[in-house]
C-alpha cells in the first residue's frame, strides 16, 4: 500500500451515546452498485474515513485501483490497517478533497473512472470528545476535521463580532434564533465561561431554552453551523464537484452522500447540469428501514449519482 502526504440557566447535558464500533458505512451497497467498479479501472474515495466504501469497491472488482483521500490523519491510520490486505492497489493521501485534481496530478494519475464522497462529519469524529464535535461529552471547542491546520471553533467565535457570528449560525445551521444565540455565546466568552463543548451548549440553551422538538437537542443547529464554518464544508463540496468534471473520464461516475439540506441542495443543483452530467436517478437514494434500524445515523443520508457526459469536441479517454 502506498501512503503519501500531499500538501445562568442550568441545563444538564444529554447523556453520552453508548460506545459503538468506530464507524458504520452508510449506503455501502448502493454506492458500489452506482459505481459498478471493474478490474483495471481507477476509483477515488474522496472521504476515505475508516475505509468501508473503499473496501467494498476493492472487493467488488479485484484488480481495480483505489486512491483514498482524507484530511483527518487518524482516519487514514484506521483505513491503512483495514485496507492493508489489498496491498499496492491502494494509495492513501492526506489532504482536502477540494484539491483532488492536484493530488491526482502529483500521483501521475490521469482521468479516473469513478469518484465517491461521503461528506460531512464522520461518526468517529463525533464520538471522539477530544475533537469537540459533539455536545454529548465535554471536549475542547475545536471542531476541525484536520487538527493540524486552521482555526478552531473557539478561535472563530473570538474573531467574529455578534452579527457575523449570528450570520454563520443562521446560514449554516438554519437557526432562526441565531442573533439571540450569538449574543449568549459572546456573553459567555466575555465572562470566561466558554472553554468547552458543554459550555457552548449551555450558552445556546440560555438563548433558546432546553425544550426539544422531535428529540433534537437545542444545540444541534449551532454546533452544525460552527463545524461547517470551521471546516469550510460547503465551499469544499462545491470545489469537489467542479473538480469532478475535470478528473473523471467520460462515462465516469460521481456518487455523493450528504446528510443535511445545505449539502444536498448543492449536490442536487450541480448534478442537474445536463451538459455535464447524466443523473443515474432523479430522486436521491436513502437508507432502508433495516439499515436505519442498525445504524440510526443513516436516516438522514441521501445518495445522488451521475455519469460524466462528453462536451462538444472533448477528447474521450478509454
Amino acid at each position: 500500500m502506498n501512503v503519501v502526504n500531499v500538501v445562568p440557566m442550568r441545563d444538564k447535558a444529554p447523556p453520552p451515546e453508548p460506545q459503538k464500533a468506530p464507524h458504520v458505512t452508510v449506503l455501502q451497497r448502493e454506492v458500489v452498485d452506482a459505481l459498478a467498479p471493474e478490474a483495471g479501472r481507477i476509483y477515488v474515495d474522496a472521504t476515505l474515513g475508516a475505509g468501508g466504501h473503499a473496501e467494498a469497491i476493492l472487493e467488488r472488482a479485484p484488480g481495480c485501483r483505489l486512491i483514498g483521500l482524507d484530511r483527518d490523519e487518524s482516519a487514514l491510520a484506521l483505513a491503512k490497517e483495514r485496507l492493508a490486505p489489498f496491498g499496492d492497489r491502494v494509495t492513501l493521501v492526506h489532504g482536502r478533497f477540494s484539491d483532488v485534481e492536484e493530488h491526482l496530478e502529483k500521483l501521475g494519475v490521469g482521468p479516473v473512472d469513478g469518484l465517491i464522497a461521503d461528506v460531512g462529519v464522520s461518526s468517529m469524529q463525533i464520538d471522539d470528545a477530544t475533537r469537540g464535535m459533539s455536545f454529548r461529552a465535554e471536549g475542547p471547542l475545536d471542531m476541525r476535521m484536520d487538527p493540524s491546520t486552521g482555526e478552531t471553533a473557539l478561535e472563530l467565535i473570538e474573531r467574529l463580532d455578534d452579527d457575523e457570528l449570528a450570520n454563520v449560525i443562521y446560514h449554516y445551521g438554519e437557526e432562526r434564533r441565531s442573533r439571540r444565540v450569538a449574543r449568549c455565546i459572546k456573553q459567555a466568552l466575555a465572562n470566561g465561561e466558554l472553554k468547552t463543548t458543554l459550555d457552548l451548549r449551555r450558552a445556546v440553551v440560555r438563548a433558546v431554552g432546553p425544550s426539544r422538538v422531535g428529540g433534537v437537542d437545542p444545540a444541534t443547529r449551532t454546533f452544525q453551523a460552527l463545524r461547517v464554518a470551521v471546516n469550510g464544508e460547503l465551499d469544499e463540496l462545491e470545489a469537489l464537484i467542479r473538480a469532478a468534471t475535470r478528473v473523471l473520464k467520460i462515462g465516469g461516475i460521481v456518487a455523493i452522500i450528504s446528510f443535511h439540506s445545505l449539502e444536498d441542495r448543492i449536490v442536487k443543483h450541480a448534478l442537474r447540469e445536463a451538459s455535464v452530467w447524466e443523473q443515474l436517478w432523479k430522486k436521491p437514494l436513502v437508507a432502508s428501514d433495516e439499515e436505519v434500524a442498525g445504524n440510526p445515523r443513516a436516516r438522514s443520508a441521501k445518495l445522488r449519482a451521475a455519469r460524466r457526459v462528453a462536451l462538444a469536441g472533448e477528447e474521450v479517454f478509454a
